[in-house]
């Protein structure tokens, strides 16, 4: 039986970026598990979300901690005893420290909805409204020590349509974020990605392996 990647999502909203991971899962076409999902807001949607797929869950509410650091080190403690190899951001609003990112070197991972380096930060459909861009997207992009700034994994595109408001614009890009995600997280289930120096490089499938 081939062994899936456990994964870890911190989660703020919704949740609709987990619920892709989670049916790519159940469906087969994502090698992984969901071990545990974090959220630091008790009425964040996310939870129902993780009850109907019978995943653990933990909310950690933020503001009991006195600062950043000892935060993050109960979010290191929760994803560490669920033996998580894979750290997801789906829409988690909160800024790591540099300890986390070190607890797990190259393996977390964020989703943007730009096309970055263009548009980093909050409200980025907005932004590029805002900027008369003519395409816009999303990336996935291993997390480093800066905000929206890791090397990147995949990207997809949409249009940016005369008629688009942010909110019309946030839709299509979201449509194409619940496909890359769970692609960026079987690469990494197949050990296929690696890093020099800012490139992502996505090896080959392995020899025998299914297309």
């Amino acid at each position: 039986m081939t062994k899936k990647l456990r994964i870890g999502v911190l989660v703020s909203g919704s949740g609709t970026n987990l619920q892709a991971v989670i049916d790519a899962c159940q469906k087969g076409s994502l090698t992984a598990e969901v071990a545990v999902v974090i959220t630091n807001k008790a009425d964040a949607g996310a939870i129902s979300r993780c009850e109907k797929a019978h995943i653990p869950w933990q909310f950690v509410d933020h503001r009991l901690f006195h600062d950043r650091q000892n935060f993050d080190n109960k979010l290191i403690e929760i994803l560490r005893e669920a033996g998580v190899e894979l750290v997801l951001l789906a829409g988690f609003m909160r800024i790591l420290t540099a300890s986390f990112i070190d607890s797990f070197p190259r393996a977390i991972m964020n989703i943007h909805p730009a096309l970055l380096p263009a548009f980093p930060g909050l409200h980025a459909p907005r932004q590029a409204l805002d900027y008369g861009a003519r395409f816009s997207g999303c990336t996935v992009h291993f997390v480093d020590k800066g905000v929206d700034n890791g090397p990147i994994i995949l990207q997809a595109v949409v249009p940016v349509l005369e008629s688009d408001c942010e909110e019309t614009l946030q839709a299509r890009i979201q449509e194409q974020e619940h496909k890359i995600y769970p692609e960026a997280v079987q690469l990494f289930a197949e050990k296929r990605l690696t890093v020099e120096g800012r490139k992502v490089r996505i090896l080959p499938p392995a020899p025998g392996s299914e297309p």
